[in-house]
């Protein structure tokens, strides 16, 4: 019980280091699009039009990411507990960061619910688009193993739920069909079938 109790024991985390780095990451992405958008441009803006011109896409990216990691770690901390409504508080104030562009409240509530919403509800469904993540220290064919045989059911008790036909048959099934077949139509049913010619 001991080992258990310390698993799910909450450990801070530090919110202003996590913040800085993600702060750097969506800014580096903000950069990127920015970069893009400033290629795309019609007219010549040179290379300084991805501040200038452009450059709003990079402060709005680093000001969700980090506002967004900021939120969930600092609810994270106070809560003392790692789930699915940090990120939807994390979510929700990421996304009210985009609604400012709009300058409408409606539109500040509006995107901070919808990426509340889509990501606190992705994080509860297991954070992954292919499913929940394993642990890694569970070995992969022990565990398949374990679901192989955790559903098992003797092949004695599924005859005797299921009775036999469709496929599932006992042993000595040919002798009893043979004999009720004897009994109900008078046939003698042969014991090997003939060799086809």
């Amino acid at each position: 019980m001991g080992a258990s109790a310390d698993d799910h024991h909450y450990h801070p985390q530090d919110t202003i280091a996590r913040t800085m780095r993600t702060t750097g990451l969506t800014g580096s992405v903000g950069l990127f699009a920015s970069a893009v958008q400033n290629t795309l441009a019609r007219q010549n803006v040179g290379p300084w039009g991805v501040f200038t011109r452009t450059g709003a896409t990079i402060g709005i990216l680093a000001a969700m990411g980090g506002t967004y990691e900021f939120v969930k770690t600092s609810s994270a901390n106070l809560r003392e507990k790692e789930d699915h409504w940090n990120v939807a508080l994390g979510g929700f104030f990421s996304g009210a960061i985009l609604g400012l562009r709009a300058r409408t409240f409606p539109a500040l509530l509006g995107y901070g619910a919808a990426l509340a919403t889509a990501m606190g509800g992705f994080e509860y469904t297991g954070g992954s688009l292919f499913g929940k993540r394993r642990d890694p220290n569970v070995d992969e064919f022990e565990r398949r193993e374990k679901l192989r045989t955790q559903w098992r059911t003797p092949g004695e008790q599924t005859l005797a739920e299921l009775g036999e036909g469709r496929g599932i048959y006992g042993p000595g099934y040919a002798e009893r069909r043979r004999e009720r077949i004897k009994e109900a139509y008078g046939i003698d049913v042969p014991t090997s079938h003939p060799a086809a010619s």
